[in-house]
């Protein structure tokens, strides 16, 4: 399966996609109140085949003849994520989680509805037809494969794209040989330490660059008169300033995936809980997008023919030497970033000890 992303051009006829992403809106929180209520009457969840059932039916009235707007199969999109929601809260209460049900959304929260009778004949040239509608969007690509769900997003600055997933005849990919390299992740200059000083990898601060820009946008839209055109207008002003931030970091983390699995045949990580280093860090880990750019090359790497192996995260990298694998609990506190080996004398730096070990565990697990 290939996912195609393409930007629909602005024009007047978007005004109909906003029309029914406002119907798709309507129809979730009315789904939800309905959930509710038989949960109120009834104690029990709202089967999904009886909420479609229900809603094929009363779509026929008069007072909510609108919704035919919507294909069929977005209307019952909208009820599959509504059942994925609540399952998930379920299960979050089981394993004593945090954890809330689905809730009610505002047209602007609500951006996205999907649908995967797609015909045929969908694309032509650099148009697409988008729940009976032609809409022109700029095609940097030509798509592969039979079109299987197509999804349309607005993002927060009021654009609109298209994502089309495809199933496509892949060739097979087999692993190849080559050069291996363990990487430790670090908030200390480059966010990526390799196993040798040639390998470290040196990643910008995107948002960090554009910091001072983003708190005079929330000054400016702070000051902007409520539901006024100038509030707008500094609103948009700052979404854009933050799609930029994303699209530079995200554009980085393809280049890179891309070079490392060119230049190597291993690669080696730890598995990391990003959640809980970013209580400790704060926007620095943000900034990085450690997690984000672990999906992206596990999936580039599936490309080139490159293993991709995640050492476990309670595996104690920086606590053992290298040299003679004795383990030196006291570096646990991360402020002790060099250190000595009692046993052997060895003198550590803290994150290249810890790419060296995570190194040597991935291979392990490799050849297991």
């Amino acid at each position: 399966m290939k996912t195609y992303k393409f930007k629909l051009y602005n024009s007047k006829k978007n005004r109909k996609l906003q029309h029914q992403l406002w119907i798709a809106s309507k129809i979730y929180n009315h789904c939800i109140a309905l959930h509710k209520r038989y949960w109120h009457l009834f104690h029990k969840s709202l089967n999904k085949n009886k909420l479609q059932k229900h809603l094929a039916k009363i779509k026929k009235l008069p007072k909510y003849q609108y919704w035919q707007e919507l294909p069929s199969h977005a209307i019952q999109d909208i009820t599959s994520r509504i059942d994925k929601g609540y399952k998930l809260f379920w299960g979050n209460l089981k394993r004593k989680k945090k954890t809330a049900p689905p809730k009610f959304r505002s047209w602007r929260k609500y951006r996205s509805f999907s649908y995967n009778m797609v015909s045929k004949g969908v694309i032509k040239s650099n148009t697409i037809k988008i729940a009976g509608n032609k809409y022109k969007f700029f095609k940097s690509r030509e798509v592969e494969g039979a079109i299987k769900l197509l999804t349309l997003k607005r993002d927060s600055c009021g654009d609109f794209y298209v994502y089309l997933i495809c199933e496509t005849p892949g060739a097979e990919i087999k692993f190849r040989s080559g050069k291996s390299v363990g990487f430790d992740f670090c908030l200390k200059g480059n966010m990526l330490v390799g196993s040798d000083e040639e390998d470290d990898v040196k990643a910008p601060s995107f948002f960090k660059k554009q910091q001072k820009a983003i708190a005079k946008a929330n000054r400016n839209l702070s000051m902007k008169k409520m539901r006024s055109n100038n509030r707008r207008k500094a609103r948009l002003f700052l979404a854009r300033l933050h799609r930029k931030v994303t699209n530079q970091r995200n554009a980085f983390h393809w280049q890179l995936a891309r070079n490392l699995c060119l230049k190597y045949a291993v690669i080696c990580l730890e598995d990391l809980n990003m959640k809980w280093m970013q209580k400790g860090h704060g926007k620095k880990v943000g900034d990085y997008g450690f997690a984000e750019f672990l999906n992206i090359l596990g999936y580039v790497a599936s490309q080139f023919g490159t293993r991709v192996v995640r050492v476990d995260r309670f595996y104690p990298s920086s606590q053992l030497c290298h040299d003679c694998g004795y383990k030196n609990e006291g570096v646990k506190d991360v402020s002790v970033y060099q250190w000595d080996c009692p046993q052997c004398g060895k003198h550590h730096n803290r994150d290249r000890n810890a790419a060296k070990n995570i190194l040597s565990e991935g291979q392990r697990l490799l050849s297991a």
